[in-house]
């Protein structure tokens, strides 16, 4: 145990808003949302047929292109964040 370390975060926690008890962020950048609820609005038109849900986005905070994720736990690079579908379903309807 000495000497050893652990491996810094890729993703500091003063970056990370603050998270309610569900381990979700309590709020989203809006422009993420808005550009989320996009991706998922534009991958149904193309995709019709697709009947399996998503569980949600991951979606770049600098560039704002993300895809649609259908695994049970995401791995994000460290510039993305997830964003669940039930967050992004309710602005749709």
């Amino acid at each position: 145990m000495y000497g050893l370390q652990q491996p810094p975060s890729p993703v500091s926690q003063s970056t990370l808003p603050p998270a309610d008890t569900t381990g979700l962020p309590a709020v989203l950048n809006p422009a993420l949302l808005k550009s989320a609820r996009q991706i998922y609005r534009t991958y149904y038109e193309v995709h019709p047929e697709d009947t399996q849900r998503p569980i949600g986005i991951a979606i770049s905070t600098k560039t704002h292109r993300g895809k649609l994720i259908f695994g049970d736990r995401p791995v994000l690079l460290p510039n993305e964040c997830f964003i669940p579908l039930n967050q992004i379903e309710p602005g749709l309807h």
